[in-house]
């Protein structure tokens, strides 16, 4: 939710004028993801190497989802920019420290001939995340202290709620411990090399240019709404923003209806396929395809049917992707470094996101319509890289 639409608004608390506040998000976006680049292969580590009566997942999971909680809340308080970019990297510090353990519960729980169903089931819990946020955020656009005190309550819960719900993690105090040091530390840093490596690196670098292409829309949804859907509109402030707002609540209802269903359904089909890579990059092109809705209908309904289509292809993307990324791990043993190293993918394609996104646009003298094509090449590529990818059907 503060990705897609609140934490435009709250930079534009300090600033409101186009260019600064583009650049502004690029820049919260940019320093946020190198945080969240070091946190997640750092805390995948640690939980590699913890040893409790809960297991080596369920203590980061819980802590780092009431830390995360506690930056957001720190928004409400402030419209200082340099606070501002505080808080947005301290989340996303803390959302690392509890996503990258609960990740590698797919290596560590799932047996393989089930994890494209589990991993659908993960990318279903996405979607609605993402989709439901993108919905609830454009209804409060007008009230962004209730909109952040809804994010900041849904983070401090989620992972209480999740270690809740599912089996409990045995205890792992018996496993074997490995002394940590600065050397284990930095080791964790040294990327994956020798057997299964090449395999590895494909997957990386398709994974970063899909989220790239996803975020260059989805990052700036409300600008590209406001300032390429209605650009030619007449609307003043006023009724641009209600309308802007209008168009992505429906946007967020398609998207959540079309990628539930592609990815409680294709996670299933793949498991009883035998099929990780085809899916993956079927999806990219898909969503290519969707990119290219608004620039050929310059009007509410190509974002309509770029939700529809893109939202179908990123669905079917987020159900297998995960799936595949486990199939290719060099040493399972080091599940949460590795799979920390492969989403580090979601940081570093953030910040070639915001950069694609900013560099358009500034350079064009604020023409969103140009970002379209340059997606579509970007997740053009993402296919490619994925279908280059040897042993996995």
């Amino acid at each position: 939710m503060g990705v897609t639409v609140l934490h435009p608004r709250a930079a534009a608390r300090g600033s409101d004028r186009p260019g600064q506040r583009e650049a502004f998000i690029g820049t919260i976006n940019s320093v946020g993801s190198v945080v969240a680049l070091f946190a997640n292969i750092i805390f995948g580590t640690f939980s590699d190497l913890t040893r409790s009566r809960w297991g080596k997942r369920t203590l980061w999971i819980i802590s780092g989802g009431i830390l995360c909680g506690a930056c957001v809340a720190g928004l409400l308080v402030t419209k200082s920019l340099p606070l501002i970019l505080l808080l947005w990297c301290g989340m996303q510090l803390f959302y690392n420290w509890m996503n990258a353990p609960f990740v590698a519960t797919l290596s560590d729980r799932v047996p393989d001939k089930f994890r494209g169903s589990v991993s659908s089931f993960m990318g279903a819990g996405g979607v609605l995340g993402q989709t439901a946020g993108s919905l609830v955020g454009s209804l409060l656009i007008s009230n962004i202290d209730l909109g952040f005190t809804v994010g900041a309550l849904g983070f401090a819960l989620v992972g209480i709620i999740v270690v809740g719900i599912w089996p409990r993690e045995p205890s792992n105090v018996d496993e074997e411990r490995e002394p940590v040091s600065l050397g284990m530390v930095l080791k964790a840093f040294i990327p994956p090399h020798g057997k299964g490596a090449r395999n590895f690196y494909y997957a990386l670098f398709g994974r970063m240019m899909m989220v790239a292409g996803y975020q260059m829309i989805n990052g700036y949804l409300l600008y590209v709404v406001k300032y390429y859907t209605f650009s030619d509109s007449g609307y003043n402030a006023d009724q641009l923003k209600t309308a802007a707002a209008g168009v992505i609540a429906t946007m967020s209802v398609i998207t959540m209806v079309v990628s539930l269903i592609a990815a409680l359904v294709s996670g299933p089909i793949s498991d009883k396929l035998g099929m990780r890579k085809i899916p993956v990059a079927g999806a990219s092109v898909l969503f290519a395809i969707g990119a290219a809705m608004p620039w050929i209908f310059h009007n509410a309904w190509g974002m309509y049917l770029f939700a529809a289509i893109a939202g179908f292809g990123y669905g079917v993307y987020n159900a297998i992707d995960q799936a595949l990324n486990v199939s290719i791990l060099p040493n399972p043993k080091e599940a949460g470094k590795d799979l920390g190293v492969l989403n580090m993918a979601n940081t570093l394609s953030t910040v070639l996101g915001s950069l694609l996104t900013s560099g358009v646009v500034m350079a064009t003298g604020g023409n969103y319509g140009l970002v379209f094509p340059v997606c579509i090449v970007v997740v053009l590529i993402a296919a490619f890289l994925i279908m280059q990818i040897k042993g996995i059907k």
